[in-house]
């Protein structure tokens, strides 16, 4: 099969396409074949850090394909089914960017008829995030569902991102008021595509004073892309019994929290890797967004505010500098061009 390796960790330049043998299931696996692999930016941070193993390292966490084989405790009808594909790479060598990869069965999700695979190759590491950052607070369920946010503010700082669109779209199928950060209108406008309840430029607007005024209660879920530069406005805004979810370091890799002004509330400060989260947590995810998507209310395209940018196998370097470079959007590898 024709495959993106590494065996060395660096620069985009050290991706290579090639040849590698067709991986077989092993007991309790699927085979996929896929069409799309999503590319995030854990795929090319791991690629400039992480040592591979002695064959090594087909990258890509997130894809969509075909189920073409099972291994042993794996009903035989699982063949040819459409899935989605989370965190094939992780700790494993065989990620998304190539032609098959083998997974253990329960992270190849069903993926519904209508939905196409440019959708399912988007889902894995942007709405896991998004759906871990919506739950962790006291006051708030653990599951996203249609009336779980009913009542509730959700404030999505940096609306035009992957993580921050998947945040948008969940919140809102689950019924939250949702009020997202951009840096500007064209940002703004992706916001209110993916169905922000109301948009606020941080560069020209008083952020914190604009959330107390559309929530005057403050916000019971923050999902922080940058807590370095935002904790001081956090902290204004946090509910009581909310939390501030950081799941990204941009602009700063240290924060500081005022701490008598968190006590209060009994805020909580919660940091949010997808890879290391709580099992119990990666389920009530995984059940969550594929009922989102079979409900028709998680969209990626234009009209969703998640413009895709696609790239033939052979350009998957070209993918990972669009991510590092912070490109707008979802950057996809389509497997098969």
């Amino acid at each position: 099969m024709r495959a993106i390796t590494y065996v060395q960790p660096g620069g985009p330049d050290v991706l290579t396409l090639g040849d590698r043998p067709t991986p077989e299931p092993g007991p309790g696996e699927v085979r996929v074949r896929l069409a799309f692999s999503g590319v995030n930016p854990t795929d090319w941070k791991s690629r400039t850090t992480a040592q591979p193993g002695p064959d090594g390292q087909v990258p890509g966490q997130d894809g969509a394909g075909t189920v073409d084989a099972v291994g042993e405790g794996v009903d035989p009808a699982r063949v040819g089914e459409r899935v989605w594909v989370w965190e094939a790479a992780w700790q494993r060598p065989h990620g998304t960017s190539a032609e098959s990869t083998v997974v253990p069965a329960r992270q190849a999700v069903p993926l519904s008829d209508d939905a196409s695979f440019e959708l399912g190759a988007s889902l894995g590491i942007p709405f896991l995030t998004a759906h871990r950052c919506l739950t962790v607070a006291e006051s708030l369920p653990d599951r996203i569902a249609p009336g779980s946010l009913t009542g509730r503010a959700v404030l999505v700082q940096g609306g035009a991102g992957a993580v921050g669109n998947a945040a948008i779209q969940l919140a809102r199928w689950a019924g939250a008021t949702v009020i997202a950060t951009v840096s500007g209108p064209e940002k703004g406008e992706l916001a209110t595509r993916a169905g922000a309840t109301h948009v606020l430029d941080y560069r020209r607007q008083d952020v914190a004073a604009e959330v107390r005024r559309i929530a005057p209660d403050g916000v019971d879920a923050i999902v922080e892309v940058s807590a370095a530069v935002n904790a001081a406005v956090d902290a204004q805004v946090v509910a009581m019994h909310g939390a501030v979810a950081m799941y990204a370091d941009d602009g700063g890799a240290e924060v500081t929290v005022p701490v008598r002004a968190q006590m209060v509330p009994n805020a909580r400060w919660q940091f949010v890797l997808v890879y290391t989260e709580p099992a119990a947590a990666k389920d009530r995810a995984v059940e969550d967004v594929r009922a989102a998507v079979r409900a028709g209310a998680v969209r990626v395209g234009e009209e969703a505010g998640l413009p895709l940018h696609v790239h033939p196998l052979a350009d998957t370097a070209a993918a990972h500098q669009a991510v590092q470079g912070g490109a707008v959007g979802k950057v996809l590898v389509d497997v098969t061009a």
